[in-house]
């Protein structure tokens, strides 16, 4: 085969065989395939599409890049969970310890940032010590011995999307439907958890814009996942605005670790609950949904799923001081107060240039050598529905300097949109794909 020729045929449009599909994941591997050839061949996918076909055929030629995990002998439901990316996600922070303290062990592979979309890995390596590049032994022991691991993708496990992963972040291929699918669920299969739920964000701090699209990609993964015997649901959540209060790596662990203490924002924690009782009566937990998610508040109650965060840090070889002591983490020299210009009603919050702005102060990569400031980003103070006065504060931005800050100051007041009649509050669950 010639890989001109496969990238050629993508470009005009033609359905790519499983024989040419695998033949360019095993180039990719063995270094047969440049950089700049893939990246021809991503930009001709997200111009093209794939088919259902192709994407399946896709996604079992990245796991096959790899070893599969066998979490059989840890004697039970393992549960995972993925967000599909958006401006504040913290989700995994959250979820992941209240599941597991409620008795569901959760393993989860995750990414770094991707596009101006923050990754939880990248979060969890704000945390001093902290250890995401884990071995699959590790993995396992973590599961078994926590019952809560949080990894990178390791060279183990579905390598081939790691080779696309980094590369679509710096050639403008994240926004494409079979390569987040196929993405996602190559590291959901490769790791082997028995369910998974999908949280695919919706709007404009996601990739999916539409509701159309994320449900779209929501159904192509579940019957990706549902091909190999994987329990796969999908939750579609709201990215119109960011979620919760905090954008940016330290901010957004401090976030997370006051929802734990029953302090944090509604939003996220409303997201938190839905996907966590899923996951709890799919592991046969609860009897439903809501049953689920009563035992979550519960966990988050009596303090068990802070608890069970700090044991998981501690695992991994990180300081669990953060969560007694916020200041543990190193925070920003420079924070900036931005305020309302007229008084009214938050009507929009602009996700997207939030996200963008958060990657010019070094919350996120430009490229994917660049290195992330864990101290820098954005606390909202004001969301879509609630009122604020001429001068009320509306943001504070953490940056490393004076002039970092100016330059994103216009870029974050422009992002609220603010009416002079009330506007109702959005919700955040917008549909579950069962």
């Amino acid at each position: 085969m010639n890989v001109v020729d496969i990238i050629a045929a993508k470009r005009d449009g033609h359905e790519l065989s499983s024989e040419q599909i695998g033949w360019l994941i095993n180039g990719a591997m063995e270094g047969s395939v440049a950089d700049y050839q893939l990246s021809a061949w991503l930009m001709a996918v997200v111009l093209k599409g794939m088919s259902d076909r192709e994407t399946a055929d896709l996604t079992r030629s990245l796991v096959a890049s790899g070893k599969r995990l066998d979490l059989s002998s840890l004697g039970g439901f393992v549960g995972d969970k993925h967000s599909t990316g958006g401006v504040g996600d913290k989700t995994t922070l959250v979820v992941a310890p209240l599941v597991a303290a409620a008795g569901v062990p959760m393993g989860k592979m995750s990414g770094r940032g991707l596009g101006y979309s923050g990754g939880t890995i990248d979060k969890l390596e704000s945390i001093p010590g902290m250890q995401c590049s884990l071995t699959v032994d590790q993995f396992i022991e973590g599961v078994r011995n926590v019952g809560l691991v949080v990894a990178a993708q390791t060279p183990d496990l579905a390598p081939a999307d790691g080779i696309l992963y980094k590369m679509r972040d710096v050639t403008a291929t994240v926004d494409s439907l079979p390569l987040i699918a196929s993405s996602i669920m190559s590291k959901k299969i490769a790791a082997g958890a028995n369910g998974v739920v999908l949280d695919v964000k919706v709007g404009s701090g996601a990739f999916m814009k539409t509701p159309d699209q994320a449900r779209a990609l929501a159904i192509s993964m579940r019957d990706i996942g549902r091909g190999v015997g994987l329990l796969v649901r999908a939750v579609l959540s709201d990215m119109d605005q960011p979620l919760g209060w905090a954008v940016g790596n330290n901010l957004e662990v401090h976030e997370a670790v006051q929802t734990l203490r029953g302090e944090g924002p509604a939003d996220l924690l409303e997201v938190a609950l839905v996907i966590g009782g899923n996951l709890l009566e799919m592991a046969g937990k609860a009897n439903s949904v809501e049953a689920g998610q009563d035992i979550l508040r519960e966990t988050l109650r009596s303090g068990a799923g802070l608890e069970k965060l700090r044991e998981f840090v501690m695992n991994q070889g990180g300081d669990p001081s953060f969560i007694d002591d916020p200041h543990a983490l190193p925070s920003a020299p420079v924070q900036r107060d931005l305020v309302a210009r007229t008084s009214g009603w938050i009507a929009h919050i602009d996700a997207e240039a939030i996200g963008r702005a958060s990657v010019e102060i070094g919350a996120g990569r430009r490229v994917k050598s660049d290195a992330i400031d864990h101290r820098v980003g954005f606390v909202l103070n004001a969301k879509i529905g609630d009122h604020v006065e001429t001068g009320s504060k509306l943001a504070t931005i953490h940056t490393s300097s004076d002039q970092a800050a100016s330059q994103v100051e216009p870029a974050i007041l422009n992002a609220f949109t603010i009416s002079a009649t009330p506007v109702a509050i959005p919700p955040v669950i917008m549909e579950v794909i069962a």
